[in-house]
């Protein structure tokens, strides 16, 4: 009976200590190494935070990120309860890939529609469900956990850095006060090489 317990107490241990380990994932890209960090507040609502991931970006990848010199990480600062959930859904894998946050925002004008949250939700829903992410929306958009590493990464990005809009772009602990293109990133970047 002793061997029992103490089996069964071993295992409890093991899985609760397993479960304990189970951490959401930054987004982010890029060598582990790199001389350059950079970290993206946005929001998933925003705008400009589209056209960063559609006219600035695919350009820091391959120049930067792909050549090893940045590492790049999306924190979450959503703006309104859409942007919210958009963001759990981002992190929904806890893989840490970015990918499910790209196609949010290449396709943010089908699903930020609507004239309440509940059509907002209906119109990501199906995007998601329709592209094949695999993804349970409800199970996601209802995860405390989840829920609070988003709300954390606002919360932090106030306190550390005073982001009060998206994007904002942090290099090396430093804000990007420059206007946000690909020229003024690149040269700024080239300078820390």
């Amino acid at each position: 009976m002793k061997k029992l317990v103490l089996t069964l107490s071993i295992i409890f241990f093991y899985f609760a200590s397993a479960s304990a380990e189970i951490k959401i994932k930054s987004l982010s890209e890029g060598s582990v190494d790199a001389k350059i960090s950079i970290i993206v507040y946005e929001s998933l609502t925003c705008g400009h935070c589209a056209d960063f991931h559609e006219k600035v970006y695919p350009k820091l990848k391959k120049d930067f990120i792909n050549a090893g010199l940045v590492k790049i990480e999306f924190r979450s600062f959503p703006l309104d309860l859409a942007a919210l959930n958009a963001s759990k859904i981002s992190h929904c894998k806890n893989d840490g890939n970015s990918s499910i946050l790209h196609f949010l925002y290449s396709n943010q004008t089908n699903w930020v529609k609507g004239q309440n949250i509940e059509e907002v939700n209906k119109h990501l829903e199906t995007l998601i469900e329709k592209n094949n992410f695999n993804i349970d929306f409800d199970e996601c958009t209802n995860n405390k956990e989840i829920e609070d590493f988003v709300l954390n990464d606002r919360i932090e990005g106030v306190k550390e850095f005073k982001i009060n809009a998206t994007p904002t772009v942090i290099i090396n602990n430093k804000k990007f006060d420059k206007a946000l293109n690909y020229k003024n990133l690149k040269k700024f970047l080239e300078k820390l090489i």
